[in-house]
């Protein structure tokens, strides 16, 4: 009769083993199935701001002269699987606020719908799936999302900083 309970409690123990270790397994799979970008948000310091009124490179993604940014955002994959993606986000400046809003591409070369008198993107027009806090200078956040295949705009939506080039183009495989 001692015997019998020793082994009931051992298959007991066996079977919580089992499961915590299929949850823990299932749990690793799903961490493991997210990306993760790392996004690097810079710019020239006060040089970027000059004749800014003047400096338009071009709203259309195609055909932008990329030459003339003064900003501009970075990523360490422009090419990532779709599904859940944490952007982990840094503000390289010196000096300036930045921000990353995220917005599906239907044509590179249709131009973002453009706020010229605010100097923005218009972020609900353009269809933004996600946008991050404004980030002081050297500070750091991160920004999650569900992406389907397809281009994407990252970008950074603080008053005239598109326009000094402060976006860049991402593809989601599916």
């Amino acid at each position: 009769m001692m015997e019998t309970a020793i082994i009931e409690l051992s298959r007991r123990s066996v079977l919580c083993a089992l499961s915590g270790s299929v949850a823990l397994l299932a749990f690793n799979s799903s961490a493991a199935a997210q990306t993760i970008v790392k996004v690097s948000l810079w710019d020239k310091g006060e040089a970027s701001m000059d004749g800014m009124e003047t400096a338009e490179m071009g709203l259309a993604m195609a055909g932008a002269d990329m030459d003339m940014a003064t900003m501009g955002i970075t990523v360490d994959m422009p090419e990532i699987p779709a599904g859940e993606i944490t952007f982990t986000v840094i503000n390289d400046s010196q000096e300036f606020y930045h921000s990353l809003s995220i917005a599906p591409v239907a044509d590179v070369a249709t131009e973002l719908p453009y706020l010229s008198d605010k100097m923005i993107v218009d972020e609900a027009a353009a269809g933004t799936v996600a946008r991050g806090k404004e980030l002081r200078p050297h500070a750091s956040g991160s920004v999650t999302v569900e992406l389907q295949p397809g281009i994407y705009i990252l970008f950074c939506n603080v008053g005239g900083h598109y326009v000094m080039g402060m976006w860049t183009l991402i593809t989601v495989t599916g």
